[in-house]
């Protein structure tokens, strides 16, 4: 039997503990070859005490010569400055665009002497311009360096996930202080068939450096780092991670544990990866712990996996779920769980006390995250029917995802920009409406989740059950236009725009995406007022089969069959401990 903990009480690593990342996020990449349905899917959690949730649109657009466009900061919405616009723009739905491509991203900081750069772009800028002016993750790469290079970069260490129909790539990069303009990077293809993951640490270690198919890179990302004195050895051995984000414990018990949870749920407990000499093998998890756990440096876990079954958008959905549940790092098992298992710890995530250092462990699912989504991008369908953006808003563990087809014309207003933000409620917010159910169950968590667990997968399946009808009828309405000539118009400006020929399903995608996320929101209206109803004041109100509240058959519905669950055998067994006193022997 592991011991299971959740804390470290050792002042050695009392510095790392304090520098853990409160405000993180957590991707899982998979190739076409590795999922279910042949898709290439991103996962993403955008995790910040300050950021809201709502989904991001910009419909496509034609610009005029000269027009310029305005930068700011995505974090602080500071104004960076200006760039030329693009002569034409493609429609962003969320972290995806028209042509089903995928971008998402986890901030690692890396060397802090190569934060300081005159720059217009930071990394939310790189990501949301580039989905508008590029078709694939490789197109989408040469925008990212571009935009960088030309225009300098002014955000920290950044590790992108990048997927369209066929490729899934993931990138490191960092800028290069007041030495060099724009970024140092390297951008690998995730082989077909394998997945990977990364959670706020720069994972890309030694790579390929003849093989452009499968590797991109910044021609001096070596050179740089010899003239800096930070590296000195051949080329063939250069590490990124290990040269401009250098490990320490915070990287691995904050950040590393998670990609190796990930990991450990897909491939079922068992790496099975290609060594250096190209032979597929397979370690244990349970190998790499010790690193995962942020103490053996030498244990790094492989940067793509295989996993153990062919992955489906729920199970990168329950992985995004995650608190290392049935781990050593299991955050419902220690005492900081309370008495009601609660998988969460507020910050900051490091303390004191008596002179030791501890530290909360930091999962995948985790409170503060503003929206989160698993992108799919399935290349057997047409662009205007293949993309769907699942997106969410809150803790992942206890909110729902609802498919967006990224072709939409419309955002629902549950999602909609401006529909309420971090200091103003809005009732008809999804945000709002997922803080208000998920904030209810922090009271008593392992009582109410799973309420709210069961309306989430009832939600979920139904949804990935039907999506095939739906795609069947657009694909029907797809099939009829393409019968139908295209025809182009002359504008004033004497460029010639071909007329959109799909514009019926569209509307049938747009109003399916729309009225779905509607109906969820409504539902989420409903289970907030049965928490509040079921579980008022530590008590648990019986149902019957039918849902209905069942009462004791006289007068003014007085419920019957109350429970009162208290708490877990682990908190009454330390209060008994240290505050107990026998009141009389039985």
């Amino acid at each position: 039997m592991k011991k299971v903990f959740s804390y470290i009480a050792a002042t050695a690593i009392a510095v790392a503990a304090a520098d853990m990342q409160g405000e993180a996020c957590t991707n899982v990449l998979i190739t076409r070859g590795a999922s279910a349905d042949g898709s290439c899917m991103i996962s993403y959690a955008a995790d910040s005490h300050q950021l809201f949730g709502e989904l991001y649109f910009h419909p496509a657009a034609d610009w005029k010569p000269g027009t310029m466009l305005k930068v700011f900061d995505w974090d602080s919405g500071k104004y960076n400055g200006e760039i030329p616009q693009v002569a034409h723009t493609y429609k962003t739905v969320g972290n995806m665009n028209e042509h089903q491509l995928i971008i998402a991203e986890t901030t690692y900081g890396g060397r802090e002497e190569l934060w300081e750069q005159d720059g217009i772009m930071d990394y939310g800028s790189l990501i949301y311009i580039a989905l508008q002016r590029a078709a694939t993750a490789r197109e989408a790469i040469d925008v990212i360096v571009n935009l960088a290079d030309t225009y300098g970069y002014c955000s920290e260490g950044e590790s992108f996930s990048i997927a369209d129909k066929n490729e899934v790539w993931v990138m490191d990069l960092i800028g290069g202080g007041k030495d060099r303009k724009g970024i140092l990077y390297v951008a690998r293809r995730v082989p077909d068939g394998y997945i990977c993951s990364h959670a706020n640490q720069a994972r890309i270690s030694t790579f390929p450096q003849n093989d452009p198919e499968n590797c991109i890179y910044a021609k001096d990302v070596i050179d740089f780092a010899r003239a800096k004195g930070w590296f000195d050895g051949k080329d063939e051995d250069f590490s990124f991670c290990d040269t401009y984000a250098p490990l320490d414990f915070g990287g691995m018990r904050g950040c590393e544990a998670r990609a190796w949870s990930a990991f450990n749920i897909l491939c079922e407990g068992q790496f099975t990866f290609m060594d250096e000499n190209g032979k597929e093998v397979t370690v244990p998890a349970d190998h790499y712990l010790p690193y995962a756990m942020g103490y053996d440096k030498s244990l790094r876990f492989p940067l793509f996996v295989k996993p153990a079954k062919k992955v489906s958008v729920k199970d990168v959905a329950e992985v995004m779920r995650d608190h290392y549940e049935g781990t050593p790092m299991d955050m419902t098992q220690d005492i900081g769980a309370g008495g009601n298992a609660l998988p969460y710890r507020w910050r900051p995530m490091g303390f004191e006390i008596d002179g030791k250092s501890y530290t909360n462990e930091r999962a995948i699912a985790t409170q503060q995250t503003g929206f989160w989504f698993v992108g799919q991008a399935r290349g057997w369908l047409p662009d205007v029917i293949g993309g769907i953006d699942w997106f969410g808003t809150d803790d992942a563990a206890t909110s729902y995802l609802t498919p967006i087809y990224t072709n939409t014309d419309e955002i629902p207003e549950c999602f909609r920009e401006g529909n309420g933000d971090m200091l103003n409620y809005s009732a008809t917010s999804s945000f709002w409406m997922n803080n208000r159910v998920t904030n209810a169950c922090y009271r008593m968590y392992n009582i109410m989740q799973p309420t709210v667990k069961a309306a989430i997968d009832e939600w979920e399946n139904a949804r990935l059950e039907e999506i095939a009808s739906i795609d069947e009828k657009a694909l029907s309405l797809y099939n009829k236009a393409l019968s139908k000539p295209v025809k182009a118009i002359k504008r004033n400006d004497s460029v010639k725009k071909t007329i959109d020929p799909f514009p019926e399903v569209r509307k049938y995608l747009t109003e399916y995406s729309v009225n779905t996320a509607q109906t969820i929101f409504n539902k989420w209206v409903e289970l907030e007022e049965l928490l509040l109803v079921k579980y008022i004041d530590g008590n648990v109100k019986a149902q019957d089969e039918n849902g209905k509240f069942i009462t004791n058959g006289n007068k003014g519905n007085i419920p019957d069959g109350i429970t009162q669950p208290g708490y877990t055998e682990k908190w009454k067994r330390t209060v008994a401990l240290t505050h107990g006193a026998v009141i009389e022997e039985r």
